[in-house]
């Protein structure tokens, strides 16, 4: 019994003495890891503002410039692990860190397609030069200006005041008409004369009415086209060039023209007539009252 038990913590001394000298010997490397790491840490740290304030130069939006900085902060840490790993001559433990990482990213990134997707799409966005905050844009069905661009959504304020949120995801599949990017707008405006007008001369009121208010450059002129005949008027379109930048200024130019063509047509008694029935009754016809 006595024997057994010396035997015991002869194992147990050997086995320390073990691994006291296998720490002895891998301390220059264990050294190495750790100056590996600490330098790795700092070097992180200044990635992470510099990328930050690189990516700031070009995006409007805070958080892209942030997370930018903080996944080349991981990079470079995840670089050092693998230095660090390397140096203590851990490279079975480094296959298993890589293979648990692959599947552990594959298995979160099916989990989370949509976000994923929506956060590059959010990315993608921000790189965009022609979409950005405080343009006019419509687009799946919505119309209003771009309030903010974060991670995930796009924020859009309309007319009313009221807020539409719409996943980046959305914005980048999807057709998108910007007003902001041009800085001229082309309006038309669509009426109607009687039938006793003289053509010739609506033609030039509409377009003296128009030039009057907005002046037409680089060549472009004010276009009057009849289009066709109406119940109770010939039709026409007028199409004029403004500096415009959004629909809020479509609408007050549209409606300014209409103004003034509807004032120069009554000061020069151009009827816009509206729809009317007439009703024709034959005189030979024998009304006789019945009982």
């Amino acid at each position: 019994m006595n024997t057994k038990i010396q035997q015991s913590f002869s194992d147990i001394y050997d086995k320390l003495v073990g691994w006291m000298t296998s720490f002895i010997e891998s301390l220059p490397n264990i050294l190495v890891a750790v100056m590996v790491m600490v330098i790795s840490y700092y070097a992180a740290r200044y990635v992470n503002k510099w990328m930050e304030r690189l990516a700031s130069k070009r995006i409007s939006q805070d958080s892209i410039s942030k997370l930018i900085g903080r996944v080349s902060a991981v990079i470079v840490v995840s670089l050092g692990l693998i230095l660090a790993l390397g140096a203590l001559d851990l490279s079975k433990t480094l296959n298993t860190l890589l293979t648990g990482a692959g599947i552990s990213g594959l298995v979160i990134g099916l989990a989370l397609q949509g976000t994923l997707s929506n956060l590059l799409s959010g990315i993608i966005l921000s790189f965009r030069k022609k979409i950005e905050i405080g343009h006019w844009i419509e687009t799946t069905g919505y119309s209003g200006e771009v309030v903010d661009i974060n991670l995930n959504s796009l924020v859009l304020k309309e007319f009313d005041n009221n807020l539409v949120i719409i996943p980046n995801k959305l914005i980048i599949e999807n057709p998108l008409k910007n007003y902001s990017i041009t800085e001229k707008m082309r309006i038309a405006v669509t009426c109607g004369v009687g039938y006793e007008s003289d053509l010739n001369e609506v033609e030039t009121l509409v377009k003296e009415a128009i030039s009057g208010i907005y002046q037409q450059h680089n060549g472009s002129e004010i276009e009057v086209y009849f289009k066709d005949f109406g119940d109770s008027s010939i039709n026409f379109v007028t199409r004029f060039w403004v500096d415009a930048t959004d629909a809020k200024n479509r609408l007050e130019a549209k409606s300014v023209a209409i103004m003034a063509i509807k004032k120069t047509f009554k000061d020069n008694d151009i009827n816009i007539p509206f729809p009317i029935r007439t009703l024709e009754f034959n005189s030979n016809l024998n009304l006789k009252n019945v009982n």
